[in-house]
């Protein structure tokens, strides 16, 4: 398959399985709010985010082999693909260890993150038990990595979305017959180890020279590539980690866990839509691995000019995305949980616009991955998490869980928003971002007008019925933004190309539907 049919194929799969597990998503919160409550949800939120922070000792290991396999796949080199694969088994074994020790000795210190500890029982089980579902996840991630590395993402997400539909709905059944929390959670540690299983099992027939025995060391100088992109994904893992874990934990220690609880709600909901958007980018991301790993002069020209298209598609997905959390967000909880677990409407304008900030980036970040651009940004998290926390801590306090959110937006667009593109663009693209920033800005002014247009029409909508009334907004939110985007760009070069794209997979389709019929 050619690069952009892998892509696609991967992109696909991707949005199918997303599309499901966000439903059963959905449907798992009620009835898990149903049948334990907010506490159980706060706890979710918290321990969660706990074992994330404890992640930290990958350092990195993930994206800096995942760069070093790119060349050997694209050359097809068997030997040194059996080499790397070995290294990186025993690097995750030792990382999935690592973690379970780290989680078992800070036991006594949970909670620390708690601002009163709940009234649940057994706590500490439930905490051992995340401790054994994150360990498990690690022992046969190396695997996988090949898959996705391969342009073959799409067998590695069929994987998992089948076992996430599997463990939710037993997750259900055990919620509705047990309403038993515990149970609840052995559930997700049987389906986690069952899934990675069965993706090792795949991965061993897919490529069977893995299970050979005669393995050459590693180059001195790949094995110095490799130490010099871990130590620097090691930083962007420490300020990732803070930057988007902390949040749970800070409301938790200085608004309440209730409040955890609450901003659990729309947590999934932006979750969710960033899971559907990051298929796109995440499908695209070894393509552009094995793009940039090609040596010829024409395909070195073609990475930039296809990061212009993505870029353009980051913009029209996440202004869309925008305009209609905007106008929909606090509806649509109301009619889901209810009233009583609703944020007020400047906190939810800050959650939006920490969502299309950091949804912006995610072009950037594709190529920063795939080019291991990251090596030179390696200092920048340093910063990003100081403005980060200090700004979060300190808002927290003085106008609650809005400024833990505005922390994070404060961060952002301080540091990340300009250090990343200059980054990429000074080292992949060797020029100025001086295009790059024209183009952002003028994408989020026409988001920005956009969602006032949106806001101001789905504004004047006041039925009755709060069903009929959340059905025409959203109708209007569908229509209205991509008519203007429509309007604004239908004669440009990256419209027309998605445009074209569009056709030839929808001809492509047709096509293949006639034949079998």
């Amino acid at each position: 398959m050619s690069r952009t049919d892998s892509s696609l194929k991967n992109l696909f799969t991707a949005w199918i399985g997303q599309v499901i597990a966000i439903i059963i998503s959905f449907v798992a919160r009620i009835i898990f709010l149903q049948c334990l409550n907010e506490q159980y949800l706060g706890l979710n939120g918290l321990f969660t985010n706990i074992l994330t922070i404890f992640s930290l000792v990958e350092l990195g290991v993930g994206p800096a082999m995942n760069f070093s396999l790119y060349k050997p796949l694209a050359r097809r080199d068997i030997e040194q693909i059996k080499s790397l694969m070995s290294l990186y088994q025993k690097a995750y074994i030792f990382i999935g260890s690592l973690i379970g020790i780290i989680g078992l000795l800070f036991t006594p210190f949970y909670t620390v993150f708690m601002d009163t500890v709940p009234d649940i029982p057994q706590l500490t089980l439930i905490y051992w038990l995340f401790i054994a579902n994150t360990v498990i996840s690690y022992f046969f991630s190396y695997k996988r990595a090949l898959i996705i590395c391969d342009e073959k993402r799409y067998i590695a997400t069929a994987y998992h979305y089948i076992f996430y539909i599997l463990v939710n709905l037993a997750q259900i059944i055990c919620l509705l017959l047990a309403r038993n929390y515990i149970l609840y959670l052995v559930l997700q540690v049987v389906f986690t180890f069952a899934e990675n299983v069965g993706i090792s099992i795949k991965a061993d027939k897919m490529y069977p020279y893995l299970r050979g025995k005669d393995i050459s060391p590693i180059l001195q100088k790949t094995r110095r590539e490799i130490k010099k992109n871990i130590s620097a994904m090691l930083i962007h893992k420490i300020g990732g980690m803070v930057v988007f874990s902390s949040d749970n934990l800070i409301l938790s220690r200085y608004v309440g866990l209730a409040t955890v609880g609450i901003y659990s709600n729309y947590y999934l909901i932006t979750d969710a839509l960033n899971k559907i958007f990051s298929q796109i980018f995440t499908s695209l991301t070894a393509s552009v691995g094995n793009l940039n790993a090609s040596e010829l002069p024409e395909d070195q020209e073609k990475l930039e000019r296809t990061f212009e298209k993505v870029l353009f598609a980051n913009f029209w997905i996440y202004g869309f995305a925008t305009c209609c959390l905007l106008a929909l967000f606090n509806p649509f909880i109301s009619i889901w949980l209810g009233d009583s677990l609703l944020f007020d409407k400047f906190t939810v304008l800050i959650i939006i616009a920490n969502f299309y900030l950091t949804g912006m980036r995610k072009a950037v970040l594709t190529f920063w991955e795939a080019t291991a651009t990251f090596y030179y940004d390696r200092y920048k998290p340093l910063v990003e998490i100081t403005i980060n926390l200090v700004t979060s801590i300190w808002l927290a306090q003085r106008i609650g869980a809005a400024g833990v959110f505005l922390g994070t937006i404060i961060s952002t667009v301080s540091i990340c928003l300009w250090v990343e593109p200059h980054v990429l663009y000074k080292h992949v693209f060797k020029k100025r971002a001086k295009k790059y920033a024209c183009r952002w800005i003028s994408y989020t002014i026409i988001t920005i007008i956009s969602c006032m247009l949106t806001g101001g029409i789905t504004s004047c909508v006041r039925l009755n019925n709060a069903y009929l009334n959340f059905i025409v907004k959203m109708m209007l939110c569908l229509h209205i933004p991509n008519i203007f985007f429509y309007i604004l760009f239908r004669n440009s070069e990256e419209f027309i190309f998605f445009k074209e794209l569009i056709t030839r997979i929808t001809k492509k389709t047709m096509n293949s539907f006639l034949k079998r019929k």
